[in-house]
């Protein structure tokens, strides 16, 4: 039986590796579990615990070789191969993310943009891609498969964007919308609301005021 990895430790993984390429960069070689989690705020025990899922990677004393801990995280994330991706939604929203310039250099690829607006579709976003009919979404989808889904729309129409998306065999999907997408077992969602954060923040805030 496999192991179960907790999701919190899934959800560390890329902390650890975007400062490890970080480290790299500025030509360190070697990095101890006690450096790592003074830079994220994480104990060094937890640090080795979360590695230990995935093998044994430093040595007792000596710390983690940066350039292996980097290649390990790089390949156990998936980040050794490239992911195609389709932006539904572009609106303000939706063009932002488009035009985001850090998914390629990760090597995420925005292949495909849709939106059901008549007045934004047929139009160039950053003079790459064209905006698509949302209608065309199922057919293009299932002629040109991409591995990850991007929503942007209002709340009131992600379920069935997120619909198609599922029934199209994508199996991981980036929601903006506002909502909580429901979706059959096997298929990750993440939803990224700044609200909820910021409504997080607050709490802690009215708590140090008081």
């Amino acid at each position: 039986m496999p192991l179960e990895i907790p999701e919190v430790v899934i959800d560390r993984l890329p902390t650890y590796y975007r400062l490890l390429t970080n480290l790299q960069a500025r030509g360190v070689a070697v990095v101890s579990s006690q450096e790592l989690g003074e830079a994220l705020n994480v104990t060094p025990a937890q640090i080795r615990k979360d590695l230990s899922y995935f093998g044994r990677f430093g040595k007792q004393g000596r710390g983690y070789s940066v350039q292996r801990l980097t290649d390990e995280l790089r390949t156990i994330l998936g980040l050794d191969q490239r992911w195609r991706m389709v932006l539904i939604g572009v609106g303000r929203l939706g063009t932002a993310i488009a035009s985001y310039r850090g998914f390629e250099p990760q090597g995420f690829d925005i292949v495909g943009v849709y939106d059901v607006n008549p007045e934004a579709v047929g139009t160039e976003l950053g003079g790459e891609l064209v905006v698509r009919n949302v209608a065309d979404l199922a057919r293009d989808l299932a002629d040109d498969p991409v591995d990850i889904g991007i929503v942007a729309v209002p709340a009131g129409e992600a379920q069935a964007v997120v619909d198609v998306l599922v029934a199209a065999g994508i199996g991981a999907i980036l929601s903006y919308a506002p909502t909580a997408a429901q979706v059959p077992a096997g298929v990750e969602v993440r939803q990224i609301d700044p609200v909820l954060s910021l409504q997080g923040m607050t709490y802690h805030l009215r708590r140090r005021d008081a």
